[in-house]
C-alpha cells in the first residue's frame, strides 16, 4: 500500500474534513464532530503535531497529534487513529514512529500517552488500584483486544494508572517511552549515602 506521513495542513480543507472524520469513527473518545474538529484544531495550533498517514488516492486513512509539555521535554501522544478499513498494515506503526522523530527533533527526550480501559481488558480494571498500584502495573495482563499490546510492541511500557479515570474500575493506562539517543544524566549522577548530601 503507497503510504505517506506528512504534516496535516490546516488550510487543506479536505484532508482537515477527512481527519475530523477518524476521530468520529470512534464516537465512545469523540461523540460529535463538534469535539473532533476542537481536537484538530488544538493540534494545528503552533508548537503541536499533527500528523497523517495520506494513501496512494490523496485521502487521510491516519493521524495522530502531539502535544508538548514540561518545557518540551515530553510529548503526550494525542490521538492516534487509523481508519477501520486500514488497520492491521502497519499505519498505526509507521504513524507512531514519525512522531517520535518529529518530537526528538524537537528536543523532546521521552513521550507519553493515556490508554484507557473501558470494557474491563486488562487486568487492572474492577480492582482497587490503590493497594499494591506498582505490583498490579507490573504485573498486568490483557483480558481481551486493547491497545496497550500495540503500543507495547511500540516499545512503549506501562508508567503509571489513574484509577477511576472512566467511571468506577475503568482507568486510565499511561505509558511512556524515552526516545532520546542521548544518555540519560541519571546514569552520572552518583547516589547519596544515609541520605545526606
Amino acid at each position: 500500500m503507497k503510504l505517506q506521513i506528512i504534516p496535516l495542513n490546516g488550510q487543506n480543507r479536505r484532508h482537515k474534513r477527512q481527519a475530523i472524520g477518524l476521530l468520529v469513527e470512534n464516537p465512545n473518545m469523540w461523540p460529535a464532530a463538534e469535539i473532533a474538529r476542537a481536537v484538530i484544531n488544538t493540534l494545528l495550533a503552533p508548537n503541536r503535531v499533527c500528523l497523517c498517514a495520506v494513501d496512494g488516492n490523496d485521502n487521510v486513512v491516519g493521524i495522530v497529534g502531539g502535544l508538548p509539555d514540561y518545557d518540551g521535554f515530553v510529548w503526550e501522544m494525542h490521538p492516534l487513529v487509523v481508519k477501520k478499513t486500514h488497520q492491521g498494515h502497519g499505519i498505526g506503526r509507521r504513524l507512531v514512529r514519525a512522531l517520535e522523530r518529529e518530537a526528538g527533533a524537537r528536543g523532546a527526550l521521552t513521550i507519553i500517552l493515556g490508554t484507557d480501559d473501558m470494557d474491563s481488558a486488562t487486568s487492572l480494571s474492577d480492582v482497587n488500584l490503590y493497594d499494591n498500584t506498582g505490583g498490579r502495573i507490573a504485573n498486568m495482563t490483557c483480558r481481551k483486544r486493547h491497545a496497550y499490546r500495540f503500543y507495547k510492541k511500540c516499545g512503549y511500557r506501562a508508567i503509571g494508572v489513574i484509577p477511576d479515570a472512566n467511571g468506577p474500575g475503568k482507568p486510565d493506562i499511561l505509558m511512556g517511552k524515552r526516545i532520546s539517543k542521548r544518555r540519560s544524566q541519571l546514569a552520572t549522577l552518583t547516589p547519596v549515602e544515609g541520605g545526606k548530601s
